[in-house]
């Protein structure tokens, strides 16, 4: 059987014989594709020098803020980092609403915490701000940030019903599964000790369709902001991701890395998937260790849950068309590492389908797994071999408290690394191989989505020596609206591709993303008070040179 109809498991064999090679820069570029176009970089130009980076200059890293501003990003920050507060902050914000009514609860809400993490309520009253923002040299990741106001029981009921299928609710299918890959009742409730990341339950298939419509109108809006954005979009909003690890071959360990677990697919077909007409339980395939045959993984699944899962393959395909059309790149956040093989598998085929002349869709990789390393290079590898172009957001993870909780509670092993120490030198590995392909890939790109420094000076100081110009808009940056401007635009003032993730919504309905901002905010104030430090410094400095009324131009 030739490449172009490998199943899966044989590309992944081909792959694994061919070791994967630490050194990019010693690698040769195979023959892509028929018609696939030179990924080696073009001759070097003269280009103008790199500025240099000052994260200390106040006065430059916050041009952009008038000083109400600089005070309310103080105070807020400040309020985060308060165990007390931060412990009881859900029941002080039912009283300040009983005691100042709705109008005046939210225009509370306006002069703090959303005025601080939110852009706006809706598509035309973030544009100020995204305008103001790329003034200055720093562009947006766009997300509309509204979730359900659930409670734990609700949330819980929910996912059991929507996540286990017909045959594994009545006990008949759990035998073909791994235990860590089942739904769980202790994990029902996925927003349990997560802080960095929203949280979608698709209790129907008008929710999954309701999904898609936010997502379309959040990548419409992207298009009208930004000539050059992103938009975030989450997988489980848009149907059962895990249905492609709901069959396992009974006494196999699933393959690693994630890309590869789950079914078998005929490279051809991936079209197909997206067609409501195509039989899907013929190309969904998975290998029976016992007899050596490919069997149908849809054959464990009611017609319905066939149904459920073809739509879902054909929201993913209409939101990357929506977004090649607009010129909007499209960012596939991470999720649970249950869901997570799934979501790396659809969103590899996406890239396949839509990354032919740039990175238009970015998986995102978690560093704080201990598989993250494997993951990242057999993705390069992958795009290499079969000529599309790689785009990779890195994040240490939004999910580890509750990922570990999980793993105690039903019995498989961590898959957490040990230490942030040990998550930070994964990342830093993981960088370090993407920006040597990118050094020899014209075509490939990288999200560094951090907030730590070091890492920041760590791929600044890696550009240098590889040779990568920020003009080549190969390396982007990225952090979360109301945090580390301090970062972000001096990288972005000195022409580094720099983004903040920017949230909209009406105020209520983005309250459960306001929680987990000042949750998060907690743990990352209490390491590091830098920023509030240079806040304080720059309000200062214009209090004594009476720029206190300083207006951005």
């Amino acid at each position: 059987m030739g490449l172009r109809r490998a199943s899966w498991v044989q590309l992944y064999a081909l792959c694994r014989r061919a070791p994967l090679s630490t050194a990019p820069a010693a690698r040769e570029q195979p023959a892509a594709g028929p018609g696939a176009e030179p990924v080696c970089r073009p001759a070097e130009t003269a280009r103008p020098p790199v500025p240099a980076v000052d994260f200390g200059n106040t006065q430059e890293a916050y041009r952009s803020r008038r000083s109400w501003e600089l005070a309310r990003s103080l105070l807020v920050l400040s309020l985060c980092a308060s165990p007390a507060l931060l412990a009881r902050h859900e029941q002080l914000l039912r009283l300040a609403r009983k005691l100042l009514g709705q109008r005046l609860f939210n225009t509370l809400m306006k002069m703090t915490f959303y005025g601080q993490f939110v852009a706006g309520e809706d598509q035309e009253s973030i544009r100020p701000l995204i305008q103001r923002n790329k003034a200055f040299g720093v562009g947006s990741i766009l997300d509309y940030g509204v979730e359900e106001d659930l409670t734990p029981e609700e949330a819980e009921r929910t996912e059991m019903e929507f996540c286990s299928s017909a045959l594994e609710r009545d006990g008949r299918g759990v035998s073909k599964r791994e235990n860590q890959f089942q739904a769980h009742r202790a994990s029902g409730d996925r927003r349990d000790g997560v802080t960095r990341a929203r949280t979608y339950f698709c209790a129907s298939e008008a929710k999954c369709d309701s999904h898609m419509e936010t997502f379309l109108r959040c990548i419409e809006a992207s298009g009208g902001a930004s000539e050059d954005g992103f938009s975030a979009i989450k997988l489980t909003a848009l149907g059962r991701p895990q249905f492609l690890v709901n069959v396992r071959t009974p006494g196999a360990p699933p393959p690693r890395p994630a890309p590869t677990e789950g079914c078998t697919l005929d490279l051809l077909d991936w079209c197909s998937l997206i067609d409501s007409r195509t039989e899907l339980s013929r190309h969904l395939v998975v290998p029976n260790m016992q007899t050596g045959r490919l069997e149908p993984v849809l054959s464990q699944f009611t017609e319905e849950e066939e149904r459920q899962m073809t739509r879902m393959l054909q929201r993913m395909g209409v939101l990357a068309k929506k977004a090649s059309q607009v010129g909007v790149r499209l960012m596939v956040d991470a999720e649970q590492t249950y869901f997570q093989p799934a979501i790396s598998r659809l969103t590899l085929e996406t890239q396949r389908r839509f990354n032919v002349e740039r990175p238009l869709v970015f998986n995102t990789f978690q560093c704080y797994l201990r598989d993250a390393y494997d993951n990242v290079t057999l993705d390069v590898e992958l795009a290499r071999r079969e000529g599309w172009c790689f785009g990779a957001k890195l994040v240490r993870g939004a999910y580890m408290a509750q990922e570990r909780a999980r793993a105690l509670e039903v019995g498989y092993e961590d898959p957490i690394n040990p230490t942030y120490e040990a998550t930070s030198a994964v990342y830093h590995r993981c960088l370090d191989y993407v920006l040597e392909e990118l050094k020899h890939n014209a075509r490939a790109a990288v999200m560094v989505a951090s907030h730590n420094e070091g890492t920041v000076r760590f791929t600044l100081r890696r550009m240098e020596e590889l040779g990568l110009h920020p003009a080549d808009r190969q390396v982007y940056f990225g952090q979360l609206l109301g945090m580390c401007d301090q970062i972000s635009f001096p990288l972005g003032q000195a022409g580094f591709p720099v983004y903040k993730y920017v949230p909209y919504g009406p105020v209520m309905e983005v309250l459960p993303y306001l929680s987990r901002r000042a949750l998060e905010n907690s743990g990352v104030m209490k390491g590091a008070q830098r920023e509030r430090q240079l806040l304080w410094q720059e309000l200062k400095r214009r209090l004594c040179t009476g720029s206190l009324f300083h207006q951005p131009a």
